[in-house]
């Protein structure tokens, strides 16, 4: 059985010293939650404020983005090795935002996911659909082109070991939300992906997330769907008790 991972993207908000109040909040509001997995992820002038805070609790640092290369000419990045010297166990990468706002691209995602796992983070990978695209029934077209370029450069070895968020691009901050089923189907899509690029047993063991406006009040309908293994929520995480709700809504 998958262990739900329920991860919190806090995006660009807070400053050191609110972001490290927030995650005691959450590590206490969490602390004895059974059969499940929570990361948070800060923005990256608080990552060191936050690790702190969440030392010697269950509560994993995550990183919202990341650069392929360990070092060199890339002004305003972050690689892989200075987020694991900060202690990150896991990074998003291919954030809708980040393909939207910064034109990352498929190519870069793919080679940001390998290099996270060559140093041994656990990579968030985030793909979905625009409401144009969903509109044109192109949602398969769009996972599949998406998730291929990062399965092109992950060795199949480590496919087992991915977690891959499904946010609908028309869902994210708008307050709509697609239906259960309709969620777990692009999930299906998902896993059978997977299971092409590393086999039946890895795509099992892979973890598939939701994201998009997830909340309280809607994050039973994503759970009790059988492919969906947690959220990647984004505005619930900045609220402690709302996070802590999701957090125990997937409780096992």
């Amino acid at each position: 059985m998958r262990t739900p991972l329920i991860a919190g993207n806090w995006k660009m908000h807070l400053a050191r010293q609110p972001a490290g109040a927030l995650a005691r909040d959450v590590a206490a509001l969490v602390r004895d939650v059974p059969g499940v997995d929570v990361a948070l992820c800060p923005p990256a002038t608080a990552l060191d404020a936050v690790g702190r805070a969440l030392a010697g609790t269950r509560v994993l640092l995550g990183a919202q983005t990341m650069h392929w290369e360990a070092q060199g000419p890339y002004t305003g990045e972050i690689s892989a090795p200075m987020l694991v010297d900060l202690g990150c166990k896991t990074v998003i990468v291919g954030h809708s935002e980040r393909r939207i706002f910064f034109g990352e691209l498929d190519t870069a995602v793919g080679l940001k996911a390998a290099a996270a796992i060559a140093h041994g983070l656990t990579p968030i990978v985030c793909v979905g659909e625009a409401f144009s695209e969903r509109g044109r029934g192109e949602t398969a077209a769009v996972i599949a082109r998406q998730l291929g370029a990062v399965l092109a450069l992950v060795p199949a070895a480590s496919v087992a070991g991915l977690v891959v968020a499904y946010e609908p691009v028309w869902a994210i901050g708008s307050g709509l939300t697609p239906t259960g089923p309709e969620v777990d189907q692009v999930a299906a899509l998902i896993r059978a992906r997977l299971a092409a690029a590393g086999g039946a047993e890895a795509a099992g063991a892979a973890r598939v997330l939701y994201g998009g406006s997830v909340k309280p009040e809607n994050i039973g309908v994503f759970l009790e769907q059988p492919e969906i293994d947690g959220a990647l929520v984004g505005g619930a995480s900045l609220d402690a008790s709302a996070f802590g709700a999701i957090v125990r809504a997937a409780a096992r």
